[in-house]
């Protein structure tokens, strides 16, 4: 095969859902988790043994696509009074603190730089609301309490993890003031409350408009064309403001939840495919951006460690919080293995600090392998012993 052909669109495309294929299959033969099976056959494929594929930026592209079209499809199964509670945003900035210190601390005690436990430690506060709210869907556990209380404190978790990234490069550069501390967070709130008020009083009265319009009638597809436009158009103004775009997808999401659709294409069935093709590829990309070949006995270290760390501190930092609130031990653990995942959030913050120089490309490595160990957490406890026995629902 020429590298003419191996480069194109088509046939990266092809060999992307491949792999995503390959991955149920594998999932199917182990008993596990979709999400498991896919990020598995992407580092088969990746640069780590096989090196059929590479995180190109058009890779990188298709799961950023993935993430947000994800976060969409989640954000249409809640209706905002679900997610906010109080307790949430306790449980989730303690969530964010506790992995801070266990981080700093940690890489601290290895002889690490400031510089480098700063950015671990900010690494550490990440949560990826995508891998935990999409096997909770495998699994159809979406409708549950638990579930509410894991999306409603990872959205909090993220939106704080962020406005600690900011903080954390002020810190650095020497340039940390209380006032700019308290612009990123009027920022971020200012955001989401008017995101979430346009989109639940004025976007969704006009999505139920344009369906009711004559133009709908003819061309069905018009109105799910119209929610994505402006699903995106959330995820861009998140990214904007200095949030991550997945919280701005999943606020278009909760926002259309209510959305009364008589002549259209139905908004979730619509979506629904979308996710099947661009999320596969995002827990593909996962496994394909670890290259296991650059570990160093150093790093290895590192790497254990982290890893440990940041299951330790997510279950204490998120499910003990949880309990005082008055969610039960079993809901508490559920909960606080449901923040473990650091996904795609620690790497983007372990990419901003190597591009920044603050810290070495040993220390990158290990953020983005913890990161990728601690996404196979989560669906693996659930399955075999949180949710041992339960039957899979017919989401999966």
């Amino acid at each position: 095969m020429s590298a003419e052909i191996a480069s194109t669109i088509e046939f990266q495309m092809s060999l992307l859902l491949f792999v995503a294929l390959a991955g149920y299959l594998v999932a199917s033969r182990i008993n596990q988790s979709a999400v498991i099976g896919e990020i598995l056959v992407g580092i088969i494929v990746g640069p780590s043994i096989l090196g059929l594929i590479t995180y190109t930026d058009f890779v990188r592209s298709l799961a950023a696509l993935g993430a947000v079209i994800l976060l969409f499809v989640i954000g249409l199964e809640f209706d905002l009074r679900d997610i906010l509670d109080l307790r949430y945003a306790v449980i989730g900035l303690f969530g964010v603190i506790v992995p801070w210190i266990g981080g700093y601390w940690l890489t601290a005690a290895l002889g690490y730089g400031f510089e480098s436990a700063v950015f671990v430690g900010t690494a550490m506060t990440a949560t990826s609301i995508a891998i935990t709210a999409n096997v909770l869907r495998e699994m159809g556990k979406l409708d549950t309490g638990v579930a509410r209380a894991i999306i409603g404190t990872a959205v909090i978790d993220d939106v704080l993890s962020l406005m600690a990234l900011s903080m954390t490069i002020d810190v650095v550069a020497g340039t940390f003031t209380p006032l700019s501390v308290t612009a990123v967070v009027m920022k971020d709130v200012v955001f989401i409350v008017l995101a979430g008020f346009a989109g639940i009083k004025i976007v969704a009265p006009l999505l139920e408009w344009i369906d009711r319009t004559p133009f709908s009638r003819k061309y069905p597809e018009f109105l799910f064309i119209t929610a994505m436009m402006f699903a995106f158009l959330y995820a861009l103004g998140a990214e904007a403001v200095g949030i991550s775009a997945i919280i701005g997808a999943f606020i278009a999401g909760v926002s259309f939840h209510g959305v009364n659709i008589v002549n259209s294409r139905d908004l979730k069935e619509g979506a629904e495919y979308l996710h099947v093709i661009f999320a596969s590829i995002f827990f593909v990309s996962l496994g394909i951006l670890a290259d296991f070949s650059a570990l160093t006995p150093d790093i290895l270290v590192l790497l254990t460690a982290l890893t440990v760390m940041a299951v330790i501190t997510k279950i204490v930092g998120c499910g003990i919080p949880a309990r005082f609130m008055g969610i039960g031990w079993q809901d508490s653990l559920i909960l606080g293995f449901g923040m473990v995942p650091r996904g795609e959030v620690a790497m983007i913050v372990a990419l901003i600090g190597l591009n920044l120089n603050l810290i070495d490309q040993g220390i990158y490595l290990a953020i983005v392998l913890m990161s990728l160990l601690t996404t196979v957490v989560t669906p693996i406890v659930y399955r075999n012993w949180l949710y041992r026995g339960e039957r899979i629902g017919e989401t999966a």
